[in-house]
């Protein structure tokens, strides 16, 4: 049975990034006295930002945080971003991520977006690149109850859609966070993209079906499930 569902991640993987969430978390915790480097940050990706925050505080600083303090942080975070995705020249879709799109839905599949930012930047990024009627539904982080590690955003997903066995669902995104949920989901696809914030050598220990250079690869992958179905 051909692939009824893909889900993607959005910075990284669909929208370029040139290690723009990492500094603004960078600059978020700076802003608190804390130094964390990209290291620290990308040890994170993928994560809700507020998890991700919590993360840092209690495993590198060896704090008990306040949610007081995760959402001080969070907010600059937050500020950031948005006045980044907002007037950025830099915000643009990563290469062949709209032909893919575009291509995997005329092959048949929903194609939807997932991602850690909350609802405000994943909706600024929607309206800057105006894909509104580029892909078929997003959800965001602080619109399920557990973001990322966890299935829940792949889960609604599939729920929308109709799409009742996993099997039929491929998760494609850049980070362990991406392959772990699209495992925790049971994806019949879990596909690392080794062009955004991890090397092949990092995904490599994660679970996973498939490890490709480019986005363009995730269409080569599936034509042979269409042309059988």
């Amino acid at each position: 049975m051909p692939l009824q569902l893909i889900v993607f991640d959005m910075a990284g993987t669909t929208v370029h990034d040139s290690d723009n969430v990492h500094e603004s978390l960078i600059f978020a915790f700076a802003k608190f006295g804390y130094t964390i480097d990209r290291e620290d940050a990308n040890s994170v990706m993928g994560i809700p930002k507020p998890v991700a925050i919590r993360v840092l505080l209690t495993q590198k600083f060896h704090l008990e945080p306040t949610e007081e303090e995760i959402e001080a942080i969070h907010e600059v975070f937050l500020e950031n971003m948005l006045d980044h995705y907002r007037t950025s020249p830099d915000v643009r879709p990563t290469p062949f991520a709209e032909r893919t799109i575009r291509t995997l839905k005329k092959m048949g599949a929903k194609v939807a977006l997932n991602t850690g930012f909350t609802s405000d930047i994943t909706n600024t990024i929607i309206d800057r690149l105006d894909w509104q009627d580029m892909v078929d539904a997003w959800v965001s982080a602080d619109e399920v109850k557990q973001g990322r590690p966890h299935p829940d955003a792949i889960h609604l997903l599939m729920e929308k859609f109709g799409v009742t066995d996993p099997a039929n669902v491929a998760k494609v995104g850049d980070t362990p966070a991406d392959l772990q949920e699209g495992t925790n989901a049971r994806c019949g696809w879990v596909i690392g993209i080794t062009s955004g914030s991890h090397t092949r050598e990092e995904l490599q220990p994660y679970p996973h079906t498939h490890l490709v250079d480019d986005i363009w690869q995730v269409v080569q992958l599936t034509v042979d499930e269409f042309a059988h179905a």
